[in-house]
C-alpha cells in the first residue's frame, strides 16, 4: 500500500494505492458519517457496489444510485437526477457520497457533492486506470454539447482510495483511455518516465507492480502541480497536454464515440507537432505514433471540420479572448503555454489531419 497527502487550500486528502484495499475502506475514512450515497454506473454497480457496502461502517445508512455507464452520463439531466437521489434519501451537511466508478462517475458525483447543500463530503474510489489522473486535484465537472467540462468546479474530496485490483482485467478501452493520461505525465515531467511507459505493451495482461509504479509517479506529477496551482492559474495548465484537440475531438464526434484518453492521444500527438514548428525542435513524436499503433489507438479520424474543431477549441478552459491557448512543449518535461492565432492554427490543424489519415 502506497499513501500520498495532497495538500490544497481547503483541506488534505490522502491518496491510498493498493491492492485489496476496498476491504479496509472504514479504515480511510476521515470521520464518521451516518448517511452515505454511493454514485456507480451500471457497469461498476453489477462489480463493486456489494463489496463497497458491505465494507462501509454497519451503522451508517448507506444508499446506491446507478447511472448509465459512458460519457453521456456527465450530463444536466443525469446531474439532477442525482439530486434528487440524495434529497430523496435524506443526505445532510453531515453526509457523505461516495464516488465509485472512472472518471466519468468522479467528475459527476463530484460536483453533486460539490452543489448539494453548498457542498457536502465527498471520496473517490477509482476504478480506471484513467482515473489516476481525474481523482485527484479536486476538479469536478459536467459536459455541455458545446464543450466538455464546462460546467463544474474546484473541490477536493476528502480521501482517494485506489485499488489497484480493480484495474487488472479492464477491458483495452479503458486501458488505452487511461494509459494516455500516464503518457501524457511522462512527457510534462521526466524522460526516463516516459522512456519507460512506451515500453509498455498494453495489449497484453498488465504487470500489477509495473501499472502500480506507473500510477504512482503520475499520481505524483499531478499531486505537485496542484499543490503549487490548485486554481489553474498558471502552471496546473501543463496537466492539460494533448487536451486541448482532444476535447475538441470528443465534442466533435459526440461523447463517448472514443475515449477521453483515446482523444487525448490523438491531441499529444498534435501538441508535440505544433510544439516541432513552433519552436524549430525534434519531438519524440514518431515514437509516440508507433506506441499508440502498436496498441491499437484509432488514428484514423473521420472526416473532421478544420472550422468546427478550431471553433470548439475556441471554447477550451484555457482560452482568453477567443484565442486559442495550447500547452506545448519546449523539450520533454519541460511544458509552457502558447497563445496560436486562428490562421496558424487553422494551418497546422489541415497538415495534421491529413498526415494522420495517410
Amino acid at each position: 500500500m502506497h499513501k500520498q497527502t495532497i495538500t490544497t487550500s481547503t483541506n488534505q486528502y490522502d491518496v491510498i494505492v493498493g491492492n485489496g484495499i476496498i476491504d479496509k475502506i472504514g479504515e480511510f475514512l476521515p470521520k464518521e458519517y451516518h448517511n452515505i450515497l454511493i454514485i456507480t454506473d451500471s457497469v461498476v454497480n453489477d462489480l463493486y457496489s456489494d463489496m463497497v457496502k458491505k465494507n462501509l461502517p454497519s451503522s451508517a445508512n448507506i444508499s446506491v444510485t446507478v447511472v448509465p455507464a459512458g460519457e453521456s452520463s456527465k450530463s444536466i439531466d443525469q446531474y439532477y437526477h442525482l439530486l434528487t437521489a440524495a434529497i430523496e434519501n435524506q443526505l445532510d451537511r453531515q453526509s457523505l457520497i461516495v464516488a465509485l466508478g472512472g472518471g466519468m462517475i468522479g467528475d459527476l458525483a463530484g460536483f453533486v457533492a460539490a452543489t448539494y447543500m453548498r457542498g457536502i463530503d465527498f471520496i473517490q474510489i477509482p476504478t480506471t486506470i484513467l482515473a489516476h489522473d481525474s481523482s485527484v486535484g479536486g476538479k469536478v465537472a459536467i459536459n455541455h454539447p458545446e464543450g466538455k467540462n464546462l460546467i463544474g468546479n474546484f473541490y477536493p474530496p476528502v480521501a482517494v482510495i485506489y485499488d489497484t485490483d480493480t484495474l487488472i482485467s479492464l477491458p483495452d478501452k479503458e486501458k488505452r483511455s487511461g494509459y494516455a493520461e500516464v503518457v501524457k505525465h511522462g512527457f510534462i515531467s521526466d524522460p526516463d518516465f516516459l522512456e519507460d511507459v512506451l515500453k509498455t505493451d498494453i495489449t497484453s495482461t498488465l504487470q500489477a507492480e509495473k501499472l502500480t509504479d506507473h500510477l504512482q509517479k503520475g499520481i505524483a506529477v499531478k499531486a505537485e502541480v496542484v499543490e503549487k496551482d490548485e486554481k489553474e492559474s498558471n502552471i496546473r495548465k501543463f496537466l492539460n497536454f494533448g487536451h486541448t484537440l482532444g476535447h475538441a475531438i470528443e465534442s466533435e464526434l459526440g461523447y463517448g464515440k472514443i475515449t477521453h484518453g483515446e482523444a487525448v492521444a490523438i491531441g499529444m500527438l498534435f501538441a508535440i507537432q505544433v510544439s516541432e514548428s513552433t519552436y524549430d525542435i525534434e519531438l519524440p513524436y514518431q515514437p509516440l505514433k508507433n506506441w499508440l499503433s502498436a496498441n491499437h489507438y484509432p488514428l484514423n479520424l473521420p472526416v473532421l471540420s478544420v472550422e468546427r474543431l478550431v471553433n470548439r477549441m475556441k471554447k477550451d478552459k484555457k482560452s482568453e479572448n477567443a484565442t486559442v491557448q495550447m500547452v506545448l512543449l519546449e523539450d520533454i518535461g519541460n511544458p509552457v503555454t502558447e497563445n496560436i492565432d486562428d490562421q496558424a492554427l487553422t494551418n497546422l490543424l489541415e497538415n495534421f489531419l491529413r498526415e494522420l489519415g495517410s
